[in-house]
């Protein structure tokens, strides 16, 4: 299993030349062990709503395609990643969604596939790019 973070899964549904091959092998090679987080749905959302993601979809329609595209499992916010997210020092950067990924990550043990520099240069997580 593996996480995506929110670039990484737009990326890869709209712009897989901007991916690491790194990062495609390691997707593909998971194609059936894939999660995102609850918040990337939401960070799509918004990144639609501000004009910053344009698609000839609605946004829940885009969205509910790229988690049927590789049938991605979808974490939801669970009290302990909730508690965890909190608790970071300035290892991971006070972005709500960097942190619940992370913490993410953590509590399932998992890598996360990610062009984030921040969550990358941190010890405390396994990072693919």
């Amino acid at each position: 299993m593996i996480l995506l973070d929110t670039c990484t899964l737009i990326w890869d549904a709209i712009e897989p030349n901007k991916l690491t091959s790194k990062a495609r092998k390691a997707i593909e090679y998971s194609e059936n062990e894939l999660m995102i987080c609850d918040i990337s749905i939401w960070e799509i959302s918004m990144l639609i709503k501000k004009n910053r993601l344009t698609i000839d979809d609605s946004a829940s329609g885009f969205i509910n395609l790229l988690i049927q595209s590789r049938n991605f499992q979808v974490q939801q916010i669970t009290p302990e990643i909730a508690q965890l997210s909190v608790n970071f020092g300035s290892e991971i950067n006070n972005d709500p969604a960097d942190r619940l990924i992370a913490a993410t990550s953590i509590l399932e043990n998992i890598p996360i596939i990610t062009a984030d520099q921040n969550l990358r240069d941190t010890t405390i997580l396994e990072t693919i790019w």
